[in-house]
């Protein structure tokens, strides 16, 4: 469960990073890097969050 990952990290000084939709909910708050996309549709969310993934994915390649 993501949220009791999220938990576990914030007790345990670990550093975590999320994608969110919406408000971002609680897992917002419980990250050190959240990257929301404040939409209500779905699938713009779930289209944002994987066009994030591919500049990660581009960004980690490139530094390799």
């Amino acid at each position: 469960n993501i949220m009791n990952a999220a938990k576990y990290a914030a007790n345990n000084k670990l550093k975590s990073k999320s994608l969110t939709g919406n408000d971002g909910g609680e897992l917002k708050n419980l990250s050190n890097l959240n990257i929301n996309i404040a939409d209500r549709s779905t699938q713009r969310i779930q289209e944002m969050h994987i066009i994030i993934g591919h500049i990660i994915c581009e960004l980690a390649e490139k530094s390799l």
